[in-house]
């Protein structure tokens, strides 16, 4: 049989330097897009604990209003993936993490409830916009980028934890008893906790993932618009601009669209069904440029093994024909 070693080299030499090209190229984009930093750390602060979620397929309920003839529908529901590796928060911030950013004068104190004498305790009476800076501040202190996450990254994240809004209804029935019974039944379920004061951490349990105390007492800000979506007229209005939006969406037992400057939900802010009862907020990290670099020739030492065994396959299946 005729020798297909120089054929061999040729073709792997072929395949690792475009790969090889590609991942540099990445992390420079990477870099301009902000996603990695080359700041150093302050080795005063601590970088808060997290836990990595490799990409996997799963079902997402868009976060959006859908409503068809005036009347509000269940959002679609789609399969659908994270592109790579999500560094989230394993818990949310403590009350100690955030007084770090306070202290320096970068941050404004929270309204925390009467009973939060832990410092270990998760912190509440933040805004959307508190929650920023606290990123901004880490970022620029752990040397390392670090963002509130989407309600996508937030339910990829919180896998078996995260609710779902549905009323369940076909959207084609007009009788409005079967829907009103519906939203009572879920506006009934999302009542305010009896003891709404928050509580030490795991005091409500894991994800499958590794995720500690969502869907507990504490509604998460992410970093997703509200928005609305008429299917008569097929499509998307938005209250802003995604940069400039003024109101997004807290997630915890539901989802609760929230004005970004709102700290106390109880005081107003949400614009329909039960209010949170507190808001507080984990951030996501984005993957350094090694990590980048990393995790792309890992995918791509995957793909040459998996075209290597289908040559493979393919060679002897042919020898043996």
């Amino acid at each position: 049989m005729k020798s297909t070693a120089p054929t061999d080299k040729v073709s792997k030499i072929s395949i690792a330097l475009p790969l090889a090209l590609l991942a540099f190229l990445s992390a420079m984009l990477a870099m301009k897009a902000g996603l990695v930093s080359l700041e150093a750390a302050d080795p005063r602060v601590s970088v808060p604990e997290t836990i990595s979620i490799d990409p996997r397929p799963f079902h997402y309920r868009d976060a959006a209003e859908y409503f068809r003839n005036g009347i509000a529908v269940d959002a679609p529901v789609e399969k659908t993936t994270i592109g790579e590796t999500l560094h989230i928060m394993k818990f949310q911030v403590t009350r100690a993490e955030y007084r770090n950013c306070v202290d320096e004068a970068f941050c404004t104190p929270a309204e925390e409830p009467e009973g939060a004498v832990s410092d270990d305790m998760p912190l509440t009476g933040v805004s959307y916009d508190d929650a920023l800076r606290y990123a901004n501040w880490l970022s620029h202190k752990t040397g390392s980028q670090w963002s509130l996450p989407t309600d996508m990254e937030l339910a990829y994240a919180a896998d078996d934890r995260f609710p779902d809004d549905a009323l369940g209804v076909d959207p084609e029935d007009r009788n409005p008893a079967i829907r009103w019974l519906a939203d009572y039944e879920r506006e009934a379920r999302r009542s305010a906790s009896v003891d709404p004061r928050p509580q030490p951490k795991g005091a409500f349990g894991v994800s499958r993932t590794g995720l500690v105390d969502f869907g507990g007492n504490i509604w998460e800000w992410t970093s997703t618009c509200n928005r609305r979506i008429d299917l008569d007229q097929g499509s998307i209005s938005e209250n802003a601009p995604d940069r400039n939006c003024g109101i997004l969406i807290a997630s915890g037992k539901h989802r609760s669209p929230m004005s970004s400057f709102v700290r106390n939900p109880k005081g107003g802010g949400c614009s329909v069904g039960a209010p949170p009862d507190n808001l507080g907020f984990r951030l996501v990290r984005h993957a350094t440029l090694v990590e980048h670099v990393r995790d792309y020739a890992k995918s791509a030492a995957a793909k040459i093994v998996r075209w290597r065994e289908a040559d493979s396959h393919m060679e002897t299946s042919a020898n043996e024909g």
